[in-house]
């Protein structure tokens, strides 16, 4: 297992690579280029730039996200097949300076959605949330949400210039049912996954989140059933999962333990984002500390899943909370984050010299 932090490169971001370096532990950065637009080969020469930015603070490059995927070929429309060979062509390029694994998703129009990015903690700090009665009914109306709540910090999935766009994306959308989603889906990865193969790049897709239904818009990644249809449709251990704790046990019928445990022992998780959630009632819920305790995930229960089942790939401890008086782009800061890993290196830890 090797410890991991998200970082958005030094013009989109307040986190030093010092700071991040200075966590006990810490091995590599997952990294990303923001300014790429979607469906663009991400040039050789940006890629080694951060890189070798990286490099010199002392960490690894090893795990990027994301490489977004082009609303066309979730469509399916003729387009695809351009943007298609562009994702082909990133990989490449991803490889040739040393990249392994690719986090991505395939979810229509949003990313993630949730209510609340300022949610108050009876401690005084905040954190992100979903509560179901305060999502509006119109999508345009979450995205001024989400933009006013954002602290002027672009957020990864909400891109200005793509949602700006929202009404003709759900028209585009309108025919695009679970069934043609999962085709398109299959499309893709039956092109991109023999490329992944010759030159080494595990592709990761992370659940929906939510791993349900919003704005009436499909999902094909959020139970054990879809996670089985993905690494069945092309059976290749580079065709893979960024199993997230907090995405697939939003839904509480999904059974975080067992997935993490039997997606480990097929080889088929290369990267793991682990953090906790409280859920509040039903399905609402805020992203709680990482500590078992705080949440309703027991997080050794999840690291013993994997230990026990053979995980040897990334990690990260995903999102955190705004706290010492941190501001920043919300779920990133660096204080909460850096505690999340320096604990769940802690029980891995223990769970190793146990065994």
């Amino acid at each position: 297992m090797e410890m991991t932090f998200r970082w958005y490169g030094a013009n989109e971001e307040k986190i030093k690579l010092e700071e991040i370096r200075q966590i006990p532990a810490m091995k590599g950065i997952v990294g990303t280029l923001m300014d790429i637009p979607v469906g663009e080969v991400w040039p050789k020469e940006r890629i080694k730039a951060l890189k070798e930015e990286i490099e010199a603070a002392g960490l690894t490059l090893k795990v990027i996200e994301s490489v977004n995927v082009h609303d066309d070929i979730k469509i399916g429309l003729p387009s695809r097949d351009q943007y298609i060979e562009n994702y082909k062509q990133t990989i490449r390029n991803l490889a040739e300076f040393g990249i392994e694994v690719i986090c991505y998703n395939f979810m229509p129009v949003f990313d993630w959605v949730k209510s609340d990015l300022d949610y108050r903690l009876e401690d005084g700090s905040s954190t992100l949330a979903y509560v179901a009665a305060d999502i509006p009914e119109d999508p345009e109306e979450i995205i001024k949400k989400v933009e006013n709540s954002s602290n002027e910090f672009e957020l990864p999935g909400w891109e200005p210039e793509r949602l700006s766009q929202v009404k003709a994306l759900f028209e585009a959308y309108k025919d695009v049912d679970e069934a043609k989603l999962r085709e398109n889906f299959a499309y893709f990865l039956k092109a991109i996954i023999p490329t992944c193969e010759e030159v080494g790049v595990k592709m990761a897709v992370h659940p929906d989140d939510p791993p349900y239904s919003i704005f009436g818009l499909p999902r094909i990644v959020k139970n054990r059933e879809d996670l089985d249809w993905l690494c069945n449709v092309v059976d290749s251990p580079y065709n893979g999962i960024t199993l997230c704790t907090g995405s697939i046990a939003e839904d509480p019928a999904n059974d975080v333990y067992a997935i993490m445990a039997e997606f480990c022992k097929r080889d088929r998780i290369p990267f793991a984002h682990v953090r906790n959630i409280k859920f509040i009632q039903d399905k609402d819920f805020y992203e709680a500390p990482h500590k078992s305790e705080y949440g309703s995930l027991d997080m050794f229960k999840i690291l013993k899943a994997m230990h026990d089942n053979g995980f040897d790939g990334y990690i990260r401890p995903d999102h955190g909370r705004m706290i010492w008086g941190e501001t920043g782009r919300p779920g990133y800061g660096l204080y909460d984050r850096a505690l999340g890993a320096v604990y769940l290196n802690g029980i891995w830890e223990a769970l190793e010299k146990a065994n």
